[in-house]
């Protein structure tokens, strides 16, 4: 506690950081002086319970006062919900180990109800725009590297603050490229080689099956993919069950972009791919004869990174 005062004391008597340039309909927002908890004492630190998760309310708020708050979470993923913002929120996200394994991503993904709130990114005083008070763009996910900058979630004038809150879910994720960060500008491409077997070593879910259907969502501009699986190599989580008509099969689905055009068909493939907000993310999805021959032939070589059943 006594670090995470004096962390908040460096940031006191800062203007607010400054916001970019608005577009043609926005007005000019005013510079607001940057109040930290150590000008009000404990009431501007908010400390979670469970170092996971947040939960906070702008009423504590005297109606004149524009409080910055500081919440501090130390997990690898949580949430953040704020009931009748006012004033805004520095969100201080750490890893729970004091030596991560590689560079961290964050990933945050709004509330569908969420308002009253502008979220940004912010570093030295620098704010870049993430999620805009009131878009209703659906499941976006927001990524940026942990070194990049923090969270400032500033409250947006309200002439009657009602019942708004502004709530997101973040996750902290070991740095990755390709199929298997969850972003709205997540390539479609096919893998390349060492990309499957890369996948094949690190994916959360690792199955062999077909595709049985496939229904698209427009509004969430995604589809589920729902798969009958023949072997399940690994599952973090149980997102395959035990078909009930029995037979040694699986079945579950995965998400992926509806603009990959994802259909179903026959074919047996290797699907791979990662956990993301409680839902499984399609990856790499090679047809399995073609992962066969990858694997044997970087077998041949000595360059697999690790090992698996592959008959």
């Amino acid at each position: 506690m006594r670090g995470a005062a004096r962390a908040a004391q460096g940031c006191a008597g800062q203007l607010w950081p400054p916001r970019p340039a608005p577009g043609p309909a926005a007005s000019p927002p005013p510079l607001l002086l940057l109040l930290l908890a150590v000008l009000l004492g404990d009431a501007g630190a908010q400390y979670s319970s469970d170092l996971c998760s947040w939960k906070g309310s702008g009423l504590t708020h005297e109606a004149h006062r524009k409080d910055v708050e500081q919440v501090y979470l130390r997990c690898s993923a949580g949430s953040v919900e704020w009931m009748y913002p006012t004033g805004a929120l520095i969100v201080n996200l750490r890893p729970n180990t004091f030596s991560p394994p590689r560079p961290l991503t964050v990933c945050i993904k709004p509330f569908s109800d969420s308002s009253g709130a502008n979220i940004y990114l912010e570093k030295t005083g620098e704010l870049t725009l993430l999620v805009r008070d009131g878009d209703r763009s659906p499941g976006q996910v927001r990524c940026f590297g942990l070194g990049q900058g923090g969270l400032f979630v500033e409250a947006a004038p309200q002439q009657d603050i009602g019942r708004r809150t502004t709530g997101f879910q973040y996750e902290l994720v070991s740095k990755r490229t390709g199929p298997h960060l969850h972003a709205p500008a997540a390539p479609c491409r096919p893998c390349s080689d060492a990309e499957v077997l890369l996948a094949v070593c690190t994916s959360d879910f690792v199955v062999r099956g077909s595709i049985e259907d496939v229904t698209d969502e427009p509004e969430q501009r995604e589809a589920a993919i729902h798969l009958l699986v023949s072997r399940v190599f690994r599952q973090k989580s149980r997102v395959f069950r035990p078909d009930p008509g029995g037979g040694g099969r699986w079945r579950g689905h995965v998400r992926t972009l509806l603009q990959c055009g994802v259909r179903p068909g026959q074919g047996d493939f290797l699907f791979t791919g990662q956990m993301h907000f409680g839902e499984a993310r399609l990856g790499c999805a090679p047809r399995f004869k073609d992962f066969q021959r990858t694997y044997r032939d970087a077998e041949e070589r000595g360059l697999n990174p690790c090992a698996v059943a592959t008959e």
